[in-house]
């Protein structure tokens, strides 16, 4: 084997979970002997996607984070309230941000090589494993992905919703936000092809990231999402003018099929490694929680994959997509009970997978028994 091919770490993507755990490898100050290597399919040069999220304390991006809220509104049927959030604050940072304050640390390490290419081939052998890069072999003794090839196979009561999305960033002639407050779902849109919001990110009372959201079980052949948009700006903004200085959107998989963990010595990062909140699409702060696992295994010279935590979240997750799935109950409806009858604090704990049993009982009992219950002995 070429040793100038054989490195102690590969990172196959440099997407949220690749860079995030280089980053976290490279604060930890004692892995600097390590040879690793960063491959992608391009550079990553435009603000692709932002990731919104909620902490109570800084958080390891802290320096990067372009806006918080410590209010957000939510819009129901028959419920509209300013959520404050504390001891939360609700957080947004921009892809663009990100990927060069994680690549501006990243070339500054003399041990990190960074390439470029297709990824077409992983594989575990005797002592590690290897990826084939552009038809070129590197090994490794962990890979760590986040590539999700394909759609894995379905099993029995196992669900597979898409999290679809197009957001503008817009500039309006009148001063029509609140730069303290958020509006985190705002269901005042047409529910037909499925649960679907509007979130409002404001910048300043003249700026603002609008996102156009709908959770399906496919994508519909042509869903508009840009006239989306207009109508809910129309109805619910009166904005005057306004101009798109900037665009993104993306599909994000909602799913209780549980991916592997490790294959070997190929660690699963990201959505790959199950780091997405099936029941909300979430995944960034998942991903950070995961990344400081590793590292910690890592300086410990342990096999780096940790527990996937307490199993009751993932049959809670699994119990609403099975109601989505199969329209047992409007998505709407549920998140709008969800947030009209219980405490802020303890409906983000719960979502982070971080509540305690009391809470999740009293969460739980809030939402319709019957279609919940049903859905709950299906699980079972």
């Amino acid at each position: 084997m070429d040793t100038l091919k054989q490195y102690d770490y590969i990172i196959a993507g440099a997407g949220c979970a690749g860079l995030s755990l280089l980053v976290q490898i490279i604060r930890s100050g004692k892995l600097s002997e390590k040879k690793i290597l960063l491959v992608d399919k391009a550079e990553k040069k435009i603000n692709d996607r932002t990731w919104c999220f909620w902490e109570t304390a800084p958080g390891p991006f802290e320096s990067i984070v372009h806006h918080r809220w410590e209010k957000t509104w939510f819009h129901g049927e028959g419920f509209s309230k300013l959520l404050p959030l504390s001891p939360y604050q609700y957080k947004l940072i921009r892809g663009i941000d990100f990927y060069e304050y994680c690549f501006s640390l990243i070339r500054q390490q003399s041990n990190i090589d960074i390439r470029f290419g297709n990824v077409e081939q992983l594989e575990n052998y005797t002592d590690g494993a290897f990826l084939v890069l552009n038809g070129e072999k590197l090994y490794a003794k962990y890979i760590f992905n986040s590539i999700l090839f394909e759609k894995p196979v379905l099993k029995k009561n196992k669900y597979w919703l898409l999290q679809h999305f197009k957001g503008w960033t817009i500039e309006t002639e009148k001063p029509v936000f609140k730069p303290s407050e958020a509006t985190l779902m705002d269901f005042r849109t047409d529910q037909r092809l499925g649960t679907t919001f509007v979130y409002i990110m404001p910048f300043s009372p003249t700026s603002a990231l609008v996102e156009y959201t709908l959770f399906t079980n496919s994508l519909p052949e042509s869903p508009d999402y840009d006239a989306g948009i207009k109508k809910y700006m129309q109805e619910h903004l009166d904005a005057g003018g306004y101009k798109i200085s900037g665009e993104e959107s993306g599909i994000i998989p909602m799913t209780n099929h549980k991916f592997p963990a490790s294959n070997g010595k190929i660690i699963n990062i990201g959505t790959a490694g199950g780091q997405t909140k099936a029941s909300s699409g979430y995944t960034f702060r998942f991903i950070q929680k995961h990344s400081a696992a590793i590292v910690d295994r890592l300086l410990n010279n342990s096999y780096p994959v940790t527990a996937s935590g307490p199993g009751r979240f993932h049959f809670y997750d699994s119990t609403l997509l099975h109601i989505l799935h199969h329209n047992k109950l409007a998505g709407h409806l549920i998140f709008t009970q969800l947030f009209q009858k219980n405490k802020p604090r303890q409906v983000l704990r719960f979502l982070d997978n971080e509540s305690s049993l009391k809470d999740e009982l009293k969460i739980i009992s809030s939402l319709p028994t019957i279609p919940f219950l049903k859905a709950a002995v299906k699980q079972l």
